[in-house]
């Protein structure tokens, strides 16, 4: 695609659809309306999009009238931002800036687009101004990268070099300059999106270094950026921000994140848009998370957000998908005592997993005719009997599917793990607890795939959980050095 972008950057263009949508004669008090003339058009769809982090989604679409003329309409305000014409084909495109006016004309040419004109809104303005500023200095930078790079002597690496440092300094000034006089501008709100602190020891040495590096880092990480201002959402820069932040940099602790999250939407709470964006991302986040004991960042949320009417724009079924998850998530987190399961063993005896006594218990729910299940148990029971079995380590091993019953014993039989505690749960007891209004083992232990691990301490409390056989390994013989130690 052919584009027309912020800092040369190529973004790809994604979620377009059809959005056939009917077209208003005039703009109501409350609405937008861009109007769009381009010549090397006559027909065809155009598209009028917002970005939201390095996505384009459509807000509006127009079809091309003869004399090379479109124009998008709707009923609401349109939120400060980036925002892109997409052009028939979806082959180019091109950016622009909408703040607060809300009656724009867009005069383009597809063959000359760093010359678009963008009537109605001052800050585009100063956008084509830094364009073209970008745009030459960066030709220059790449002409005297170039240079360095086939310089035969030294006399002539000194000079591209210093002159490649130069036109650099005359950008980063020309983008301080702008960061200085025109702070309050959407140029200036995108340009905070992409700065970044400089730390402060450019060739750490030290391990204290390092550190002091990382926490100088960690703290201005958000300088220049307001969480109080709702334009920075729709810009390519700030979510790959928040996801660096909250992936890479902020230590994965779920503690510390829930006081760095509650903390972050409540200077958000002011401006509902950032707010919104906000907490989705969050929810989104820690849903289902990849490290062991963030769900509790998203329970967290749950409680004091969600649950408490605090996302009125949810439609009921997301609303039921994030109660269910988090119903799912609240009895099995991490440091939870982990709840007792009234089980039957192999043999018809009752068999509790509070009956089970040793240093550990992993509880594996599973299903003898799992594919997944199948290479699993037979590499956990080999770990078992080599290195865990001598430290007190009891395996609690609950079938999730009664009705599949003989292929469990003849499964148990065949790979001879019969001094596992193996146990399922009667249909008398499943309808017990479900007449009771109680929550199967199912919902205390977030069962939605098999096998599904949880690795217990001595006082039941859950330590581990979803790992796999050689994570759990790893996990306890950690666990056996630390007590040595």
């Amino acid at each position: 695609m052919k584009h027309l972008s912020l800092l040369v950057f190529i973004f790809s263009l994604l979620n377009l659809g059809a959005f056939a949508q009917k077209k208003e004669n005039s703009m109501t008090d409350s609405g937008f309306v861009v109007r769009l003339t381009c010549k090397n058009f006559k027909e065809g769809i155009s598209y009028f999009c917002y970005r939201m982090g390095e996505k384009l989604n459509v807000e509006d679409s127009a079809a091309m009238e003869s004399n090379g003329t479109a124009v998008f309409i709707g009923k609401r305000r349109l939120p400060g931002g980036i925002y892109t014409i997409v052009f028939p084909g979806k082959n180019i495109s091109a950016d622009f800036f909408i703040d607060k006016e809300q009656e724009i004309s867009i005069e383009a040419d597809t063959s000359d687009l760093l010359n678009m004109k963008v009537n109605g809104s001052p800050e585009n303005l100063l956008f084509n101004q830094y364009q073209k500023f970008v745009g030459e200095k960066g030709s220059l930078l790449q002409k005297e990268r170039n240079a360095y790079t086939k310089a035969t002597n030294k006399k002539d690496s000194l000079l591209h070099e210093e002159n490649y440092l130069r036109y650099n300094k005359e950008l980063s000034d020309y983008r301080e300059s702008i960061l200085t006089n025109q702070s309050e501008s959407m140029m200036a709100v995108m340009l905070k999106a992409m700065k970044e602190p400089e730390i402060p020891i450019k060739n750490a040495k030290t391990r204290q270094d390092t550190i002091y590096n990382y926490h100088y880092f960690k703290k201005h990480y958000w300088d220049g950026i307001t969480f109080m201002d709702e334009r920075v959402i729709r810009t390519p820069f700030f979510m790959p921000r928040m996801e660096r932040y909250y992936r890479d940099i902020y230590p994965q602790i779920p503690d510390s994140l829930i006081q760095d999250i509650d903390y972050k939407l409540l200077l958000a709470r002011s401006c509902p848009e950032m707010y919104k964006f906000l907490l989705n991302w969050f929810t989104d986040e820690y849903l289902n998370p990849k490290i062991m004991g963030l769900d509790a960042v998203f329970v967290h949320l749950f409680e004091k957000y969600h649950s408490k009417g605090l996302s009125t724009w949810l439609n009921e079924k997301q609303m039921e998908t994030i109660s269910r998850r988090a119903y799912m998530q609240m009895s099995n987190l991490i440091g939870v005592t982990a709840a007792n399961m009234e089980m039957t063993d192999s043999t018809g005896k009752p068999a509790e997993l509070y009956d089970v006594a040793g240093d550990y218990t992993l509880v594996i729910f599973w299903d003898p005719t799992c594919g997944h299940c199948k290479e699993e148990i037979p590499r956990i029971d080999s770990i078992y009997r080599a290195s865990w079995k001598n430290k007190n380590v009891k395996i609690y091993a609950v079938l999730t599917e009664p009705d599949k019953k003989t292929e469990w014993v003849n499964y148990i039989k065949e790979h001879k793990i019969g001094d596992w505690k193996h146990v399922y749960q009667t249909k008398e007891k499943e309808k017990s607890i479900t007449d009771s209004g109680r929550p199967g083992f199912r919902q205390l232990y977030d069962v939605i795939s098999t096998p599904s691990l949880f690795l217990l301490d001595k006082e039941k409390r859950i330590i581990g959980k979803k790992l796999g056989w050689e994570q759990l390994n790893d996990f306890l013989q950690t666990k056996w050095k630390e007590k040595k130690g």
